[in-house]
């Protein structure tokens, strides 16, 4: 019997190792860059500031333009006298279905409290109980409530502004002691030493003047937190920005990535029609942690009997259950009826006002709903200090794998993820960075997608590797990607973009297709459930061809 790792690698794409890119103008020094301005790497910036290295964060936005300001439901953490660190474990390890690493799992459970407490510290307001505590809400696979909010659905907004705020007031300070900011930069390749070691990074940047165009940063380390890869797929949660940049240019650095087959599809996204494309609005799953309820088209609710949690069933046991019986009935969405929610106006504004925004009204009528890729639970594959397979190189956030997600994630944890590696990250270079290395000539193929095929990468995706898969769709998906050219002569950001979703999808695919069983958030459609034998981790790596090992 054939290997099904052995079909993949036989069946590998070739694909670009280094973006095609102008010579760098410019050059900048630090000690570390970080890139990403999320929870993560702000975090990050900030604990590797107090080693006393020089730190340098590029952000591809406005530095407070960081996915974490979309996250409206919260952070897990066990901070009620009634809950505890080992329950928390518990309720990971159940929704990871068997591929969570225990030993990181532990470390986030534990570490978490704290961590929550040093950001209030730092200035973060967290909505409180009417005895001055903090009002804690349960969402879906959390057997406690221990859910931290802010604003009532504007948690990732709130963490966003006091995380920056901390970043900024360092770069007030004297001298240059703070941290350096260059925003509107597109990362494009890691730039490597002699024994392969990360000696920097080249960078395109818009409107900084005498930092304009292609230039590159000469580091001892690079961390990457630069969020995930939502745009892969034609419907999603995530940001216009989202398009897996830090996890292609890992991959072309010979970095080892883990897990990518398991995406998380959220059940609840408003449906804004079968043409609506890009980033749809989500409806936070803290709705159904204060009653809201999943039913179709004649009234009947979803979940009843599916899952012991009815509503609150893990995300992919929603997902699927929405699936099925969106094909068992022929039809495009679902609803959520929050109608019965007592003070929804006052624990959701910004969800109810971005629902009247676009034409609906919660407290009166059934919500249209259906999934739409929310957050990958794989990414660049770390240690427990964050650190990479690439010397020099750490990873944190939605980019890395750190194992705590496994094969889903467990509601608001990713927030928590954030906060905990990207000071493990501080910590492990107070140790000592190593001495700055001297960058090589970058003799790796170049190549760069035509734009245009953005859109072609997205349908393929959805068409045959969202939330149902099956061998043939996936084989599709592949052959159509392997397809499109990557010999388009004019860079830009859009080509770029483009060329790391290529990337990623292609590393997805390859996963999708490895793995023939139903686990967690990966769903094929002729596996009925998980294999024993297939309870562990799938690592790509991308040299001469897309390997699965």
């Amino acid at each position: 019997m054939t290997s099904p790792l052995a079909t993949v690698t036989a069946q590998a794409v070739r694909l670009p190792r280094r973006l095609r890119a102008d010579a760098p103008g410019w050059v900048r020094r630090a000690d570390v860059v970080v890139v990403g301005s999320g929870v993560a790497g702000l975090t990050a910036a900030l604990h590797a500031r107090v080693t006393g290295a020089r730190v340098l964060l590029v952000t591809k936005a406005l530095v407070d333009e960081g996915s974490t300001r979309w996250a409206q439901g919260g952070i897990a953490a066990a901070l009620d006298p009634l809950d505890s660190p080992e329950e928390h474990l518990r309720d990971t390890l159940v929704a990871g279905a068997g591929l969570c690493d225990e030993d990181a799992v532990r470390v986030l459970v534990t570490e978490g409290p704290q961590r929550v407490r040093e950001l209030a510290a730092l200035g973060a307001t967290f909505d409180l109980d009417p005895s001055g505590g903090l009002a804690l809400t349960r969402e879906g696979g959390h057997l406690r409530d221990r859910i931290v909010h802010a604003g009532g659905d504007a948690t990732g907004a709130e963490v966003e502004r006091a995380l920056v705020a901390a970043v900024v007031g360092q770069r007030r300070l004297a001298g240059n002691a703070g941290i350096e900011v260059i925003e509107h930069a597109s990362v494009l390749d890691l730039l490597l030493g002699p024994e392969g070691q990360v000696a920097g990074l080249t960078l395109h940047v818009l409107g900084e003047g005498t930092r304009d165009g292609v230039g590159a940063v000469h580091a001892r380390a690079v961390v990457l937190a630069s969020g995930g890869f939502g745009q892969v797929f034609s419907s999603t949660t995530n940001p216009a920005v989202a398009t897996g940049d830090g996890l292609a240019l890992a991959l072309r650095a010979g970095a080892e990535v883990a897990d990518l087959e398991f995406v998380q599809f959220h059940p609840t996204v408003l449906f804004l029609g079968a043409g609506s494309t890009g980033q749809q609005p989500l409806l936070s799953e803290a709705l159904r942690g204060e009653g809201a309820r999943i039913v179709d088209g004649a009234g009947a609710f979803v979940l009843d009997g599916v899952h012991p949690l009815g509503d609150l069933a893990p995300r992919d046991v929603v997902a699927k259950a929405m699936m099925r019986r969106m094909l068992a009935t022929g039809v495009d969405h679902l609803y959520l009826d929050a109608r019965h929610i007592p003070g929804v106006e006052t624990r959701f504004p910004t969800i109810v006002g971005r629902c009247r925004e676009l034409g609906f009204e919660p407290l009166r009528e059934l919500l249209p709903i259906a999934p739409a890729a929310h957050f990958a639970s794989g990414g660049i594959r770390t240690g427990l200090d964050g650190a990479a397979s690439v010397p020099g190189l750490y990873a944190c956030g939605e980019v890395a794998c750190t194992g705590v997600h496994g094969a889903n994630r467990l509601a608001s944890n990713s927030l928590l993820e954030g906060l905990v590696f990207a000071s493990r990250i501080g910590d492990d270079i107070a140790g000592g960075l190593a001495p700055q290395a001297v960058p090589q000539l970058d003799e790796r193929a170049a190549g760069l997608l035509d734009p245009a095929a953005r859109r072609v990468i997205a349908a393929a995706m959805t068409r045959g590797a969202g939330v149902l898969r099956s061998g043939a769709s996936l084989r599709s998906t592949a052959a159509e990607l392997a397809g499109i050219p990557t010999d388009h002569a004019a860079a830009s950001n859009d080509a770029w973009e483009t060329t790391n979703l290529h990337t990623v999808a292609s590393a997805l695919v390859a996963g999708a297709l490895a793995r023939t069983e139903t686990r967690g958030s990966h769903w094929r459609e002729e596996h009925d459930g998980p294999d024993s034998s297939w309870q562990r981790h799938l690592t790509t790596r991308l040299g001469d061809a897309l390997e699965v090992l």
